[in-house]
């Protein structure tokens, strides 16, 4: 049971919330079909890790009762905020407000200046009201409605104990455009008047070509010294993010922690950290390009022009960027780069020298001060027991010379052509420091 206090017509709680976590959970059966996703959460969260709470647990459950019941009565044993976004609207299957309300034990009353304040939204309109909408009026015992200005259907606040615990349940309609005006208009700050003084420092560090395991062998007694900070590791194609956050009651001690957990491990994986406030690598690049009063232009083969969207995807990169060519065919291989016919003879269009050609052609057309020249076998054909798919030649070219690296990478097409991108705009940055 939710257990709350009513002081003059309005709800007032004697709790305050101390070491706060919060669960969201999204309601609809179309989220769980390849057609829908929960955007919600994330918009959620961001708000609430801004008000120094961290969110432990996400879920979504289908229009089933039973389910909605159990999933509530979960998080409402282990979470302080429970927040449930969907299954406020008119139908049969919306089915958030009944099922909380079985969870908490308490009954749902028809409110009558909220069903009026829906029949003059239709009537507004010049629609006619159908006679389910009044369910989307029935308000849990004990709630404050919150309006909702882009629908008809209000959103809940409750505030109370339940089973002997403190907690915050906060009901919130689907629709995107109306969760966010609503939960700024009505949510932000009351939870901010609930919760304590309290901050959620983050921070990012983003690695570049090496593996996961290799990292978290290197880093893992560093991070584990740091009870408070709280550290994940993500893997993609060629790059490692290291993801810090600890909480405190303020952002300058959140920080300091995040800070020092985060420096200690930069300082072990020195120069392969490319990032420490979250830019992308080819931003770095872009930083690099520009600090050197540096340009550069590619020769793209198997990665098809991957290379230069990720170059061209940073506002301002017509400062540093060039241009380039997709040179697929051997005979564009010699017409755009200036790659001699009879060396593509002898070591085929896969291989070092032609490589080295191609970012020594481009830089050379396109006068630059750094040529990059990728060629390869992205898959899922076209490879032989001697160059198999996933083999890729990088070449970067300057006044100093023409640099070649040879990989192979796993994975699909997809994969393969990021990795390749990934390994080429990291030579490059290498080289800018």
């Amino acid at each position: 049971m939710l257990g709350v206090e009513c002081y003059d017509g309005c709800r007032r709680f004697s709790f305050t919330l101390l070491a706060v976590n919060a669960e969201i959970i999204a309601v609809g059966s179309e989220l769980l079909t390849p057609f829908r996703m929960d955007t919600n959460s994330l918009f959620l969260t961001e708000q609430i890790n801004q008000l120094g709470v961290e969110v432990v647990l996400k879920s979504i459950v289908g229009d089933d009762l039973k389910r909605l019941v159990a999933a509530a009565q979960h998080a409402l044993f282990r979470s302080e905020i429970v927040i449930f976004s969907g299954g406020l609207g008119p139908t049969e299957d919306d089915l958030t407000r009944e099922a909380v309300a079985e969870a908490l034990g308490v009954t749902l009353r028809r409110d009558e200046a909220v069903l009026a304040s829906i029949e003059q939204r239709f009537a507004t309109r010049g629609w006619k009201m159908s006679p389910n909408n009044a369910k989307q009026a029935d308000v849990l015992e004990g709630a404050v409605v919150l309006p909702n200005p882009n629908g008809t259907a209000p959103g809940q606040w409750l505030s109370g104990k339940f089973d002997g615990r403190e907690r915050i349940v906060i009901l919130l309609p689907g629709p995107p455009h109306e969760l966010k005006a609503l939960f700024e208009a009505e949510c932000r700050e009351r939870l901010r008047s609930k919760l304590p003084p309290a901050s959620l420092a983050t921070r990012v560090l983003k690695v570049a070509m090496l593996g996961e395991s290799q990292v978290d062998a290197r880093v893992a007694p560093i991070y584990k010294r740091y009870g408070d900070v709280q550290t994940t590791i993500l893997a993609g194609a060629g790059e490692i993010q290291l993801h810090f956050k600890s909480r405190a009651a303020t952002m300058d001690a959140a920080q300091a922690r995040v800070d020092e957990a985060a420096d200690a491990v930069e300082e072990e994986l020195d120069d392969a950290v490319y990032s420490r406030n979250g830019e992308s690598l080819e931003q770095i690049v872009g930083y690099w390009l520009q600090m050197r009063n540096a340009t550069l232009a590619v020769a793209e083969s198997c990665t098809g022009g991957l290379l230069g969207e990720r170059i061209t995807s940073v506002g301002g990169s017509s400062r540093y960027f060039s241009g380039g060519a997709i040179v697929y065919s051997n005979t564009v291989k010699t017409d755009l780069a200036g790659v001699p016919a009879d060396m593509i003879e002898r070591h085929g269009a896969v291989s070092r020298e032609v490589a080295a050609a191609l970012a020594e052609g481009i830089r050379y057309r396109c006068e630059s001060t750094f040529g990059i020249g990728i060629t390869g076998v992205a898959g899922p054909t076209g490879g032989t027991p001697e160059k198999p798919v996933g083999l890729v030649f990088h070449a970067l070219a300057s006044d100093s010379g023409t640099e070649v690296i040879e990989r192979n990478f796993p994975g699909d097409r997809q994969r393969i052509r990021w990795f390749a991108t990934t390994l080429a705009l990291d030579m490059l940055r290498k080289k800018l420091m």
